[in-house]
């Protein structure tokens, strides 16, 4: 089983970059399953219905997300429905939507971390095992973390070493290169990066940010704009008959926008 995880979609540049390069991919690479995060696909911050189904036709399967799930209003309601779009498993019980999703023989979990993350959600840790009680060993999983924290990131990978497919994270926008297997056979990376204008501050842009930080002010950070994108995801294989993966690798491109 090949699975493409991709990083946090930034934006209109962001749909436009998986459009233009994820068709491809799925081709060239073979992939089985493309997971990607969206929570900042519509504008930059949270998810629409349209946006949502863009990604879908593109090539994107199942839409994992973070702390903006619920930025857009009108949204929160579509998170109930029975399909392909994960909040974090860690909200309350009583938050709308759900964390975990089967699709064709891969169990995707949706978590978030809790070390300088601004909404309080429980602990990934313990909520990790209890949702592992109810998948049959030897599943093929993969768990997008959303967590600020890189030493957060490498616990919780060395925690779910050998019980997972893979875990990878998301939410600093910026790719890290220490995809590696551990030991026990689960496919790690402390953050995917992103997709979106390459010439930007994690997507958004640039004098804005760099204003945010002079002034001390609120700014509001509207998504970047540039003729460059930039597509960050990671390759995993996965041996299907005992869950655990043979193979990781990043898959990193670069493309025009128009």
């Amino acid at each position: 089983m090949r699975v493409l995880m991709v990083g946090d979609i930034v934006g209109r540049p962001g749909r436009e970059a998986v459009g233009a390069v994820l068709p491809e991919l799925r081709n060239t690479l073979r992939i089985d399953h493309v997971v990607a995060n969206g929570e900042n696909a519509a504008r930059g911050r949270g998810l629409t219905e349209r946006t949502a189904n863009e990604l879908f036709e593109s090539g994107v399967d199942v839409i994992t997300s973070g702390n903006h799930i619920f930025d857009v209003r009108e949204f929160v309601p579509l998170l109930d429905r029975d399909w392909p779009v994960l909040r974090p498993a860690n909200y309350p019980p009583q938050a709308p939507g759900r964390g975990v999703y089967q699709h064709q023989g891969l169990t995707v979990i949706s978590l978030m971390g809790r070390v300088f993350m601004p909404a309080t959600v429980d602990d990934p840790f313990r909520v990790i095992d209890e949702l592992l009680e109810d998948i049959p060993p030897g599943s093929c999983i993969v768990v997008d973390f959303h967590a600020e924290a890189s030493s957060e990131k490498q616990a919780l990978s060395w925690y779910l070493d050998g019980r997972v497919s893979a875990i990878v994270g998301t939410h600093t926008h910026v790719p890290t290169a220490d995809a590696r297997l551990l030991p026990g056979g689960t496919a790690s990376v402390g953050d995917l990066g992103m997709v979106g204008v390459h010439d930007s501050v994690i997507g958004d842009d640039v004098r804005s940010v760099i204003r945010r930080f002079v002034t001390g002010m609120p700014t509001r950070l509207p998504v970047a704009e540039g003729e460059t994108g930039v597509f960050n995801s990671v390759l995993i294989e996965i041996d299907a008959e005992n869950g655990l993966a043979t193979g990781v690798e990043r898959v990193d491109r670069e493309m025009p926008l128009w």
